[in-house]
């Protein structure tokens, strides 16, 4: 499967709420940071990059947020405002043009904290997979990335055999009766991967320039936990419950693995060690609530997530035929039914890098 051609989201503008309830408690972070960098190096035009932008209401109001920082920071230092270039990226199936037809409310909300004439801001797209180069040399001040790093480039290819088969049959990710070779197959796609992605943005960032990177992760060595590898399990368990309905075919399930990767601590701080360009500055954990909204329970909160991250994949791989209204109303169940036997907690890291 061509995760770049296949990926993206589905209604993810109305289903994106446990991400912006993530993004929004490490947002003094975020903003702290931005502010450090303009007050550090004043540049007189800042770039700033969003990687996996997305196309919902989370892709503009975190620029708006940013703006508005470097400008308060420009008023206290007494600086004249720099010009913006923002770079907003995602794979080329991304849904940009719903993040254009948004800018004219961008530019009007910006406009209302302010009397005077806003800053210049200079917004595109630059479609492409950020696990590889993306933009110019020496062009960022600030790169900023929300719950996207976690996703692979690719499946791992060490999940297949010579065959070509699954060695992790009835699974879609890391699980109890996964043989070893699994877990080390998703962990050297992870290390490949976050390598070129950190070599790619140390040739973009200039010296001094900051990365905010959220993604989910996992607290210790074991892959397998009550956190984000629980949530693939049951995704397994629901699918396997409509091969038992004959709603989709044994061979489909048994061949479908997920592109993501819960790092560690550990593995995310050897990373950014072994490439050496970059200097951590944070690594922190933290937890999002655990609640419905809108009168639904978590695990349909959780459901619509997951559905509007996966269906893309989903539909290519097991063809339009499977029932995803089932399939995620039975999920939703799962995961509430599961959350009274014991609490999941998926954990979530924001990693500050400072470009050395």
């Amino acid at each position: 499967m061509d995760v770049e051609k296949v990926f993206h989201m589905t209604g993810y503008a109305q289903n994106s709420s446990l991400q912006k309830k993530g993004s929004d408690m490490v947002k003094h972070i975020t903003m702290e940071m931005i502010q450090k960098v303009y007050y550090e190096l004043k540049p007189r035009s800042i770039g700033i990059a969003d990687l996996g932008c997305s196309s919902g209401p989370n892709s503009l109001s975190i620029i708006k947020d940013m703006v508005l920082a470097v400008e308060g920071t420009s008023h206290k230092i007494f600086h004249p405002m720099p010009e913006f270039r923002v770079y907003l990226n995602d794979l080329p199936t991304n849904d940009f043009n719903s993040v254009f037809k948004s800018l004219p409310d961008f530019y009007r909300d910006l406009k209302k904290y302010k009397n005077q004439e806003g800053p210049a801001i200079f917004i595109g797209a630059y479609p492409g997979s950020f696990y590889g180069r993306l933009f110019p040399c020496n062009c960022l001040h600030f790169i900023y990335s929300s719950y996207s790093l976690h996703w692979l480039s690719k499946v791992p290819p060490g999940l297949y055999d010579k065959r070509g088969e699954s060695i992790n049959k009835g699974n879609v990710y890391i699980c109890d009766s996964s043989p070893p070779s699994v877990s080390q197959a998703y962990y050297n796609q992870f290390q490949e991967g976050f390598e070129l992605f950190l070599k790619s943005r140390s040739k973009e960032l200039v010296t001094g320039g900051r990365m905010v990177l959220i993604l989910l992760g996992r607290i210790g060595q074991d892959h397998v936990d009550r956190g984000n590898s629980f949530l693939w399990e049951i995704l397994s368990r629901s699918l396997a419950i409509s091969v038992s309905r004959g709603e989709i075919d044994r061979g489909k399930l048994d061949s479908y693995e997920v592109h993501f990767y819960a790092a560690s601590r550990n593995e995310i701080e050897d990373e950014v060690r072994r490439e050496g360009s970059f200097e951590m500055e944070r690594l922190e954990m933290f937890e999002t609530e655990r609640e419905g909204r809108n009168g639904v329970s978590y695990g349909t909160t959780v459901a619509m997530t997951v559905r509007a991250i996966q269906e893309s994949m989903l539909r290519d791989h097991f063809g339009n035929g499977i029932d995803l209204d089932n399939l995620f109303n039975v999920y939703g169940k799962m995961v509430d039914e599961e959350m009274v036997k014991e609490d999941i907690k998926p954990i979530t890291y924001v990693v500050v890098l400072k470009k050395l």
